[in-house]
């Protein structure tokens, strides 16, 4: 993903709740462009949640920051972002907060994320925040996978350059993680097309998101 992107029309995350429930009619083209880093946490034995960082790109952030820096220090610390980390987390409640995970078929759930904020570095925002599990599940367990992405394709999340997915403190030293590649520019545009001329809507998001397994061996 190129951070440098542009957006056209409104920013989900930085409007008002009722953007959130009523977002841009979506087109081919995403709006919003955010990189995902993501650790597994664990705890007790257990998979307990996923820590996220989420790096927005810089056209969003740049409009997202608006009358924020409210000491006119020229800087925007934590607490001046305080009240758009709480907006960004309200909002992306109302979409399972873009994270979908799994044990083999079956859907797992998320409580209420923790420990949230925002950081302003380098001229983008990221937000980071705890998504825990609603039930912590056996460190080892087969089949446990996730993957970030927006449905209607109206925010483009890709996971970040280099190691973007760990395996936090306390995992099993038998287990490991095995990410699906990226797909090229060109294979994401022609697939998010295909989906819209075919369905009348967008669809691409689901299949060019990257599934992420957790896979341990067995002794």
């Amino acid at each position: 993903m190129v951070m440098s992107r542009r957006f056209g029309g409104g920013a989900l995350f930085a409007a008002a709740a009722a953007l959130f429930a009523n977002p841009p009619s979506a087109t081919a083209h995403p709006h919003v462009w955010v990189a995902v880093e993501t650790t597994i946490a664990y705890a007790d034995g257990n998979v307990t949640g996923l820590q996220q960082r989420w790096t927005f790109d810089d056209m969003y952030t740049a409009m997202a920051i608006q009358g924020l820096d409210k000491n006119g220090d020229g800087t925007y610390d934590r607490a001046e972002l305080t009240e758009l980390a709480q907006v960004n987390i309200d909002g992306i409640k109302q979409f399972e907060y873009f994270t979908h995970a799994k044990l083999n078929e079956s859907q797992l759930k998320f409580a209420e994320p923790k420990d949230y904020w925002l950081e302003y570095k380098d001229n983008v925002l990221t937000l980071n925040f705890m998504l825990p599990l609603e039930q912590p599940l056996a460190a080892d367990t087969p089949g446990f996978a996730f993957s970030v992405y927006d449905p209607s394709y109206f925010i483009a999340f890709d996971f970040a350059k280099g190691t973007p997915v760990k395996l936090g403190a306390g995992a099993p030293a038998h287990c490991a993680l095995d990410m699906d590649p990226a797909a090229s520019e060109e294979d994401a545009q022609n697939l998010a097309n295909a989906f819209t001329n075919a369905m009348g809507t967008p669809g691409g998001a689901s299949v060019l998101s990257r599934t992420v397994r957790v896979k341990c061996a067995r002794s």
